[in-house]
């Protein structure tokens, strides 16, 4: 599922973006909604769930350890 999602940690991204959390949480909520864009009937709910997912992605990527790294996997 959402094979196209990158990892987001280190080694593989020395660092991520606001644009690129909130693009991997736009791809899930896609993959799980199944709409490209929303009717305008959903687009609140839509948005709402890209939003809460991508702040959850940072708080995730803020609370690793990299083994061998800094305690904040992100360097953001």
């Amino acid at each position: 599922m959402c094979r196209s999602i990158k990892t987001l940690r280190p080694p593989y991204a020395e660092s991520v973006t606001e644009d690129d959390l909130r693009a991997a949480a736009l791809q899930y909520v896609r993959k799980i909604s199944g709409f490209r864009h929303p009717a305008a009937h959903n687009a609140e709910a839509f948005d709402k769930a890209v939003e809460a997912i991508a702040a959850a992605t940072a708080e995730l990527l803020d609370s690793l350890e990299v083994r061998g790294g800094d305690r904040r996997a992100t360097g953001r």
